[in-house]
């Protein structure tokens, strides 16, 4: 159901060779056609196979990504733009070839305005890059996916993460970008305003289009103030549904949660194997809450009583920072404490969301899906707004593995389909999951066609991506 969505796409070998040749004399060792380099710029974390651009850019500034574009508008050669490479539904693969732009050379923080609460960045800036630079100002950026993603790829795949819940995602944290469109020209997609009614909303087209739009230069994002206190908490519970009605019930009742993650007892068993950890291997949540003393106080209490109702067990409550930072740590390495459960597997990731009020019924029945169906499968979720991940541990050599593995995807985004939900929550559709939109989206998918033939008509960006090309 996945496999079948990454073909290879009709290559235009003339423009590329002649590409190849223009930005070898305009740009140097900065364009780089080895072998190993191509290979690490079609590199997914999840098992889609790798189709390989024909010539790394290294950008190092705006004028080098128009150059870029402008040469392979001409010769109608594809523009993959590439961060960190962490993407999971194979955003960064070429396949009709091309030229990967890599960003990772822009990474400078153009501008801090703390009395704004907002900063400027390169798209190559890394979210740890970003708070580690923010540290002495007493802000921080709170968009947590986990990977330490560059800025402008999360820009790109609308990411989410940890603290969603209570700051919001990428959609929510971006206030305008300058972006190099298909003409080769920067345009400035917004103003550093908190509001604004002019015109269409550019920026909120921009941010999640996976670089089908046009390449990203520059991000303005909002600041939150550092918390006077954090609190951490862990609680296990009998069973899966009933850690999520658990969330559930402090979502409803408003208690403001900064970040309440879920992990299963296979997720658990992983986590407490490869991060040391010695809690037991029950469906359990993982809580954090910011605010003062007071109100950090408040909110765990709060949570205590909810979880008791719900039949967890020794609420473990701490605001000491290492033990945080462990605890979160453990969190952000649970694809590779999963992956570590059984070495000679390969692993496919992948996501779903729905209304919170639907979220123990659908874990639950993927939790029993997973059981009926012998999969080795952890699952973990931000499930504080109803998104959460299954990491599917099989097989990758053999045929009927791979076709059981595909089919329990398909199976879980109906579910999520079936309960108002969405095929991903944050990893985005890329080649993998250009079905499930198709199924998600219905007529709607004809105004995305329209808007992607409207602005890159050649289809030179990011091409075989959220939309077939052709299609």
């Amino acid at each position: 159901m996945v496999l079948r969505d990454v073909q290879a796409g009709r290559r235009n070998e003339e423009g590329i060779a002649a590409v190849l040749e223009i930005l070898r004399g305009a740009l140097g060792d900065r364009l780089q056609t080895g072998q190993a380099f191509r290979e690490q710029h079609a590199h997914t974390t999840t098992y889609l196979p790798r189709q390989l651009p024909d010539g790394v850019v290294f950008a190092e500034t705006v004028e080098d990504v128009k150059l870029v574009v402008k040469t392979c508008a001409a010769h109608h050669v594809p523009v993959i733009a590439f961060g960190t490479g962490s993407s999971l539904e194979g955003q960064v693969n070429a396949p009709s070839g091309g030229i990967s732009l890599d960003m990772t050379r822009m990474d400078k923080v153009l501008r801090v305005s703390a009395e704004d609460l907002d900063v400027t960045v390169e798209p190559g800036v890394t979210r740890e890059a970003l708070n580690t630079y923010l540290r002495d100002t007493g802000l921080f950026f709170p968009i947590d996916p986990g990977a330490n993603a560059s800025i402008g790829g999360m820009t790109a795949t609308r990411a989410s993460g940890t603290n969603a819940v209570r700051y919001g995602t990428m959609k929510d944290n971006v206030l305008s970008l300058t972006v190099v469109t298909a003409d080769g020209e920067e345009i400035s997609t917004g103003t550093r305003a908190r509001k604004s009614s002019a015109g269409y909303d550019l920026t909120r087209l921009f941010v999640g289009s996976e670089g089908t739009l046009g390449v990203i230069t520059s991000i303005t994002l909002k600041l939150q103030g550092i918390p006077e206190k954090i609190g951490g908490g862990v609680c296990a519970f009998q069973t899966v549904k009933a850690a999520c009605d658990a969330v559930i019930m402090t979502i409803q009742m408003g208690i403001p949660v900064a970040r309440i993650e879920l992990l299963d007892e296979t997720q658990m068993k992983a986590c407490n194997a490869y991060s040391g950890l010695t809690y037991e291997e029950k469906p359990t949540l993982f809580l954090e809450f910011h605010g003062t003393e007071e109100t950090v106080r408040l909110q765990s209490e709060q949570f205590a009583m909810i979880a008791e109702e719900c039949g967890g067990e020794g609420f473990q409550w701490t605001g000491d920072a290492q033990q945080r930072a462990k605890l979160w740590k453990a969190r952000h390495d649970a694809y590779w404490a999963s992956r570590a459960l059984a070495p000679h597997l390969n692993g496919l990731s992948t996501d779903v969301c729905v209304p919170i009020s639907k979220l123990a019924d659908c874990v639950a029945d993927t939790h029993a899906d997973i059981v009926e169906n012998g999969f080795l499968a952890p699952i973990v979720g931000h499930a504080g707004d109803g998104n959460f991940h299954v990491l599917i541990l099989f097989d990758d050599k053999d045929p009927d593995d791979i076709a059981r593995a595909e089919a329990f995807v398909e199976r879980l985004n109906r579910r999520a389909l079936a309960a108002g939900g969405t095929c991903t929550g944050e990893h985005g559709i890329g080649q993998g999951k250009m079905t499930f939109l198709e199924q998600e989206a219905g007529p709607a998918l004809n105004l995305m066609r329209a808007i992607k033939q409207g602005i890159d008509p050649l289809d030179i960006f990011n091409p075989g991506k959220i939309l077939r090309s052709g299609s």
